[in-house]
């Protein structure tokens, strides 16, 4: 499994401007092939903080994902409004242990 972990740093204006774009690309994610979990949250206690949770089941769906009309439709709004930082971490899950 693959586990993205992004966090976008913003006003949340700006952020709020996303919403729309937002509610598409989740949605969309999720009904694809591969895909086990696509969230947007907003940090509660720094509304500036907007993190993006994915579950993969496999490093080709991802990379299926980031080639769909969807990707790049929220990129192109990401551009409209961009971000002061972004951070994107991959990790490859071996083993899942309930906690």
């Amino acid at each position: 499994m693959i586990v993205v972990n992004a966090v976008v740093t913003s006003k949340p204006e700006d952020i709020a401007a996303l919403q729309s774009a937002i509610h598409t690309m989740e949605a969309a994610s999720r009904e694809e092939s591969g895909c086990n979990d696509y969230t947007f949250s907003v940090e509660l206690n720094n509304p500036n903080r907007l993190r993006i949770t994915e579950k993969w089941l496999s490093l080709e769906a991802l990379k299926a994902h980031m080639a769909t009309p969807h990707m790049a439709e929220f990129q192109a709004a990401m551009g409209a409004h961009p971000p002061a930082s972004l951070e994107v971490t991959f990790y490859e899950v071996t083993e899942i242990q309930p906690f």
